[in-house]
Parts: C-alpha cells; structure tokens; sequence
C-alpha cells in the first residue's frame, strides 16, 4: 500500500475497503425504508475487533443478538466461530475470492472450513431450519470449491486439493520451513535473508534443498516493524533437518544492523 499519492504526494490517505464498517452503512441505506414487526426500523449491529475493544462489549453484544434486539449482524470471521445465534436464516459471505487466488497454498483449506462454520450458524432453530440458506458472493461460481461447499462434500474438496498439492510439490508430498526477520526497514530484513542464502550453500542436506528469494510478508509492516521471509523446501524431511542444523549456527553468526529478531518456522501453516 502506497505511503502517499503517487501523482501529488500527498501522505494523507485513507483506505476504502469494503470493511464491516462500510458493510454496516450500505445496508443501512437499504434496509432504511424496511420495518420490523412492530413498525421500529430494522437494527443493525457490528461485531469486529473495533466494536468489541471494550471490556464486556462482546458480551453485550451477544446477548442482543440472543434476545432479538438484532436484525442484522456483520461481522468479521468472529461471528462464524462458535456462537449459537438460534433466530440467523440468512448468511452471506462477501467477497471470499481472494482466498481462491492467494500466494498461501493452505488458503483455499481455510476458506472452506470458514464457510462451512458460517453456513452453519444458519438454521440451528428447528422451526427457521427449513427457511435457512446461505449467499456466497464470487465471480468463480463454478469453482471446484463451491460446488463442494453446496454439496456440503469435504471428501470432494480434499480430494482436489490433495491433487493439486502433488502436482506442484507442495505438501504434504513436500517439505518446508520458513526464515522471517523483523527490521527497522525492510531493505535490513531482506539484506539479511539474502546473507542467509548466500552462507547456505555447501552445507550439509543443500543439494536436497531449494532456497528461494526472500520476499515481504503479505501484510509487511507492523507496528512501524517491517517483515520479510525466505522460503526452503525439499522432496526429504530428512534433508531439510540435516540443512536446518547445519544453518543454524550460520544464521546466529550473521550480524545485520538495525535486524531486530529472526526466526526459522518449520512446516509454516501460513506463508
């Protein structure tokens, strides 16, 4: 994301995604003419980390949407994870198809178990059970994906992703580990990853091992810290270990200015 504006300069920017926040105020203007039950306008509440920073704010919250003081619920992923909302028929997903096309290979596993949860917090009441469904917003309806979320088929969905996980090597039929480094700059953290590689040849189990170019993390600031990581993978666990142990001795003795931490993640569940 840019610091500034790359025609004018100017530093004062400001996102426009499409967050809860903006979420909450379009279906406030739709839902505007609409009334409950009783003639009060329909009410809407938001459930993300901003809305429930205060101390018993997602209590409050949840008792609610329990007690039918909420028509419409948005919310980040926390809303899927683990709550009994006995009155929900509807649930709409927006926008997941980023997940389908991310670097993260583990992405799209994921997103199914994500909207399996979602899909569940419709319906759990026996008397709006039947009325129930679910809306996926996506511009791959066919994907393989989807028809094994309608069909509510995680063998099928596996059975793909094991498929393409072997045709391109990835595991579980290959191996990984990850270097990250935290610096002042990100210029630092890269200097040392490639430092890393450059000491990495010759070492025992690197014929067996590939390294690749150290890249930022995809979210690569935080905290005014910038990220990078260097990916390794090998055909044999064996090797990577044997590697591993011989680098890290190296990497210990590489001294990079302004290099904050590092650290080596071995079978990384996000990349």
């Amino acid at each position: 994301m840019p610091r500034s504006c790359p025609k004018c300069g100017n530093v004062d920017i400001q996102p426009l995604g499409r967050g809860t926040e903006r979420l909450e105020e379009q279906l406030a203007e739709l839902l505007a003419d609409t009334r409950r039950p009783d003639g009060e306008p329909v009410r809407i509440a938001r459930m993300d980390a901003d809305s429930t920073r205060l101390k018993g704010a997602l209590e409050q919250q949840l008792a609610q949407v329990h007690s039918g003081e909420v028509d419409v619920l948005v919310g980040t992923q926390m809303v899927t994870k683990g709550h009994d909302f006995r009155s929900i028929t509807l649930v709409a997903a927006v926008n997941p198809d980023s997940a389908l096309f991310s670097s993260d290979f583990r992405a799209p596993e994921r997103l199914f178990s994500l909207l399996m949860q979602a899909a569940g917090r419709a319906g759990r009441d026996v008397v709006h059970a039947q009325a129930s469904e679910m809306w996926v917003q996506t511009w791959n309806p066919e994907h393989p994906l989807f028809t094994a979320l309608k069909r509510h088929d995680y063998p099928a969905f596996a059975g793909q992703q094991l498929k393409e996980r072997q045709q391109a090597a990835m595991p579980p039929f290959a191996y990984q580990a990850l270097l990250r480094a935290d610096a002042r700059t990100q210029e630092v953290a890269q200097e040392f990853l490639r430092s890393a590689a450059e000491h990495s040849a010759g070492l025992e189990g690197s014929g067996h091992v590939v390294v690749y170019a150290p890249v930022p993390l995809a979210v690569q600031r935080v905290a005014n810290v910038e990220r990078a990581q260097l990916l390794l993978e090998s055909g044999s666990r064996p090797a990577l270990q044997a590697f591993l142990a011989a680098w890290q001795p190296v990497l210990q003795g590489l001294r990079v200015k302004g290099l904050i931490r590092w650290a080596v993640d071995v079978d990384p569940l996000a990349i």
